[in-house]
C-alpha cells in the first residue's frame, strides 16, 4: 500500500516542542520505525506550516497514493480550505493527533476535518499514526 503520511504547522518541531505533551522522539525516528514495521507498504511523508502546500499535497495524492495520514496540526480547528481540500479529493484521508484535541484548550476541540475524513485517532501519543495507518490498511 501507498500512504502519504501528511503533516502541517509546527510538526517540524516534534521533539523539541511541548515535550510534555508531544514526547521527545523525532518526527524523523519514528518515520523509521514506520517503515521498518511495514516493509511491504510505501511510506511517503511531507511537512509544511504552509496551508496552501498540504492543500496541494492533498491534490496531488489521488490516483498516486490509496490513502493519506493526516496531522493538520493548528489548521485542523481553523481552516475551512484544507477542509475543502480533503472533502474534494477521492484518497481515503485518516485524521491523526498526537494528544487529545479534546482533553485540550476548548478552542481545539472543534475538528473542522472530522465530518469529510473516513476516520480521526487522537491522544494514543506517535502511535496515532500507526493506528492511522492500519486503519487505512483495513480499508476504512
Amino acid at each position: 500500500m501507498k500512504i502519504l503520511i501528511l503533516n502541517g504547522p509546527n510538526l517540524n518541531l516534534q521533539g523539541r516542542r511541548d515535550t510534555d505533551v508531544y514526547g521527545t522522539k523525532t518526527f524523523d525516528e519514528l518515520l523509521e520505525e514506520l517503515r521498518v514495521a511495514y516493509p511491504h507498504d510505501s511510506l511517503d511523508y511531507f511537512q509544511s506550516n504552509v496551508e496552501g502546500e498540504l492543500i496541494n499535497a492533498l491534490h496531488r495524492s489521488v490516483g498516486v497514493y490509496e490513502g493519506v495520514v493526516l496531522n493538520a496540526g493548528g489548521y485542523t480547528h481553523t481552516s475551512v480550505a484544507l477542509r475543502d481540500a480533503v472533502s474534494a479529493v477521492s484518497t481515503p484521508v485518516v485524521e491523526v493527533h498526537i494528544s487529545s484535541i479534546l482533553a485540550r484548550e476548548e478552542f481545539r476541540h472543534v475538528s473542522l476535518l472530522a465530518p469529510v475524513v473516513v476516520g480521526s485517532i487522537m491522544g494514543f501519543g506517535l502511535d496515532s499514526y500507526r493506528l492511522g495507518i492500519e486503519a487505512l490498511k483495513m480499508g476504512c
